[in-house]
């Protein structure tokens, strides 16, 4: 049996040529296609939606390398991977410091029942359900309907939650939210100026939104499926519930390549340090990973119906399956 820390440790190191053209292929066409969308206006809306899906794939890879920044995995050098995460963090309209401190808490919590609630879909064990009153299972119900979890929800997140300082931060973690609001309000006013706020709210408002849904989504079938693994504490170690309790999304090549391999999440979660682009690597040359299966697309269905963990089954159940 391979020792799996042996193992991910020849993955560990970025390839600088490789992290900066990375971010060349991903920015500049993000670019080019918001130039090309201000053009279309003139031409056809429609041309300008069609053009927006594209570029909010190229806005969901820009969100992969500003994450790998966070995790120290995309450049050796911590002050490089701020000095390229922070105004990536503007392009996504995620604060950098923030967002990264609740996803370390993810990281290290993960599939723990013990320990949930930052940096995670809210989901709630049987018992704690059956526990809620009556308004409290309405919400609860709203919250977790796909029409709510992956329509209204991912806007929210970034253009109204991310902004809003939490009470567990300190004065620096705030004071880096404010900033950020300020950089990207600032930013927004100018390009608002330059070629009118109408232009604007059309041209970014369907990117960020396509945007949004797709890291939602992906980041909902990465932990929320059938065969998922959650323990409580005393049961919780890392290796296993990186391996089970996170999936292996194998995408269409070319959704692959606009989501930065994340769907290898397994291994990203063994080991945050590696580079989106070992993801796959580390999977395929390594034996202890071919045990390891794909989410298959009826189990990707299937998992918009799961909403809480039952204990005795030991699995995620949908509504419908509840015993009361």
């Amino acid at each position: 049996m391979q020792n799996w820390v042996e193992v991910i440790s020849r993955y560990n190191y970025p390839d600088h040529l490789k992290s900066w053209w990375q971010v060349i292929n991903s920015v500049l066409p993000y670019f080019a296609l918001w130039v090309a969308m201000y053009h279309s206006l003139k031409v056809s809306y429609w041309l300008t939606l069609a053009l927006s899906l594209i570029a909010a794939g190229f806005l969901v890879r820009i969100f992969i390398i500003f994450h790998d920044c966070g995790h120290g995995s995309f450049f050796r050098a911590e002050r490089l991977n701020r000095l390229v995460g922070i105004p990536l963090g503007l392009l996504v309209f995620t604060p950098y410091h923030r967002w990264h401190r609740d996803h370390f808490i993810h990281h290290s919590t993960i599939g723990n029942l013990d320990k949930r609630g930052i940096g995670d879909v809210e989901t709630l064990t049987v018992r704690e359900y059956l526990e809620l009153t009556k308004w409290g299972k309405f919400k609860y119900r709203i919250y977790r309907h796909p029409l709510f979890l992956f329509a209204i929800a991912p806007i929210l997140l970034f253009l109204i939650q991310y902004r809003i300082p939490k009470s567990y931060m300190n004065f620096k973690q705030q004071m880096y939210i404010h900033l950020s609001n300020i950089a990207i309000v600032g930013t927004i006013v100018l390009l608002m100026w330059w070629i009118g706020w109408r232009e604007f709210i059309l041209i970014q408002l369907p990117i960020i939104y396509f945007a949004s849904i797709a890291g939602v989504w992906l980041f909902y079938v990465q932990h929320q499926f059938e065969r998922v693994v959650w323990k409580r504490s005393h049961e919780w170690d890392y290796q296993s519930v990186a391996l089970e309790g996170s999936s292996f999304l194998k995408l269409p090549k070319v959704l692959q390549w606009f989501s930065g391999n994340i769907g290898y999440h397994h291994i990203h979660h063994l080991s945050p340090r590696i580079p989106n682009y070992k993801l796959q690597k580390c999977h395929d040359e390594n034996e202890m990973f071919s045990h390891i299966k794909p989410l298959s697309f009826r189990e990707i269905l299937r998992s918009f119906r799961l909403r809480l963990w039952d204990e005795d089954r030991k699995r995620l159940i949908p509504f419908d399956e509840l015993q009361c």
